[in-house]
This record gives C-alpha cells, structure tokens and sequence, in this order.
C-alpha cells in the first residue's frame, strides 16, 4: 500500500484500488439486500413472494461471500459506506409513486428494475475478479466461478419476474 500526505507531519494509508472497488460493491450489495427485502415484503402473499424471498436468502448469502473475500484479501471494511447505502435504500423509498397512503402498482416494477441492474453489477463484479485471479492467488476461481452462476440465474429469474410485472401494470401486448 502507498501512503499519501494528509498535512503537515502526517501520513495516513491510501486504500488500494482492489480495496475501494470491493467496499463499493459492498455498499452495493447492502442495499440491494434492503432492496430486495423490502420487495419481498412487498409481495407477501402474492405468487412472487416466494421467489422474491428466495432471491433475498441468495443475496444475502453472495454478500456473505463478498466480505468473506474481503477477509481473505485482508481489505478493511469501510463502514461509513455501508452505513451510507443502507441509509440511501431507507430514503429512496420516499420518491413520489403516484400514491400517497398506499403502495403504487408502479413499486413492483421499479424495485425488480432495479434489483436487476443490482445483480447485473454483482454479476460484473464476480467477473472482474475472476479476471483478477491470475495475479491473486488468495481468490478461489472455482468460488467465483459458483456465485457468478448464480448471479446469472438471479439475473434471469428477476427478468421473467419484471415482464410478468410490466404486462400487470401496463397490460399485455
């Protein structure tokens, strides 16, 4: 690691690349986990309840996975920008819906557009370090490997769910 000049006397460590781009995607995954809770929750009681939970186990499981390699890379978490997603996730679900007491048709449809978008990165992310493995010993390629199936599986499961929702809303074609 290099160190930078913060003034006069002092000195204090700059984060590495690899470290700033997994605690942003560690961000990223805390409020895709809040994201896809709260859809979730959202649907209880409709027939995407169960997929939407099931999606929730497994992004709760792949951020697990993140900070786990985080550890192995010895990258320190940076809790300010956990706190800052979480936060933003809990603010975003203020944004004018069309509807002021109740939840809006339109909801189910955003939260799964933007679910996906989330996946999408996580899915980015698990190729970047595949990528990164052949200068990294420490990354499990065959890991890797695992959770970027399943990042694709994610993917294509939020798609069918996010069709489905649009011919609701809008009407089918």
């Amino acid at each position: 690691m290099t160190s930078a000049a913060t003034g006069p006397g002092t000195t204090q460590k700059e984060p590495s690349l690899l470290g700033i781009y997994l605690n942003d995607h560690l961000a990223g995954a805390t409020g895709g986990l809040e994201l896809v809770r709260r859809a979730a929750a959202g649907q209880q009681g409709s027939p995407s309840a169960p997929a939407l939970q099931h999606l929730a186990e497994e992004i709760e499981h792949d951020r697990d996975a993140l900070l786990e390699i985080m550890k192995t890379l010895e990258v320190p978490v940076r809790q300010y920008k956990v706190y800052a997603a979480w936060a933003a996730e809990k603010v975003g679900r203020l944004k004018l819906n069309g509807h002021l007491l109740a939840r809006s048709p339109l909801s189910s449809l955003v939260e799964l557009e933007a679910l996906r978008l989330g996946v999408e990165g996580k899915a980015s992310l698990w190729r970047t370090l595949r990528q990164a493995a052949a200068n990294e010993p420490r990354l499990n390629t065959t890991r890797l490997d695992e959770l970027l199936a399943a990042a694709e599986e994610q993917i294509a499961t939020l798609e069918q769910m996010r069709v489905q929702t649009a011919a609701q809303v809008f009407g089918s074609s």
